[in-house]
């Protein structure tokens, strides 16, 4: 039980890391953007925390590079994704909807077969999972999706505090 109560703990951190680094102010680090070693040391707690989680047996262990190359071809593909959104909204450009919807469909045409092939990797880990890693394999699951959420919440409601004082710094 006690290395579930670390394995959770450990997997707020990176989100409380990126949410840090993404509200403080001028940067690249300083203006949310985590460099490519920031993202792979996060990707590293991640993997680090689902594994110790699970405890895997010897058995299992022999399952496990496949999930680990999974989960890291995903963190690397969402980087690049986020540093070519992110280098597309520096340059000025008329904005082309169609094109727009094109591009999108293809992210999510990406982001489905990434995540096809994540869970494929995962598929026969999972079938040797006993009950009670199964447990621990959601608890770490849920956690991480309440970080991310509260993390998102705390960005929007960031943004709409950066939106109304910019409004209000408007000349009348």
């Amino acid at each position: 039980m006690i290395g579930v109560v670390t394995a959770l703990f450990m997997v707020g951190a990176p989100t409380a890391y990126a949410q840090q680094a993404m509200s403080s102010p001028a940067g690249p680090h300083e203006s949310g953007q985590l460099s490519q070693a920031d993202f792979k040391m996060l990707t590293d707690i991640r993997v680090g925390v689902i594994k110790a989680a699970l405890q895997l047996t010897p058995e299992q262990e022999k399952l496990w590079p496949a999930v680990d190359e999974a989960i890291r071809a995903r963190a690397e593909t969402r980087y690049r994704r986020l540093a070519a959104l992110r280098e597309r909204l520096n340059q000025p450009q008329d904005i082309d909807p169609v094109q727009l919807f094109r591009q999108r469909a293809d992210v999510l045409a990406d982001r489905a077969a990434g995540l096809r092939k994540l869970a494929d990797a995962w598929e026969p880990l999972y079938q040797s999972l006993t009950p009670d890693q199964k447990t621990r394999l959601r608890l770490v699951t849920v956690h991480a999706i309440e970080g991310f959420r509260t993390a998102m919440e705390n960005r929007r409601m960031e943004a709409d505090v950066e939106d109304d004082t910019d409004f209000w710094d408007l000349p009348h």
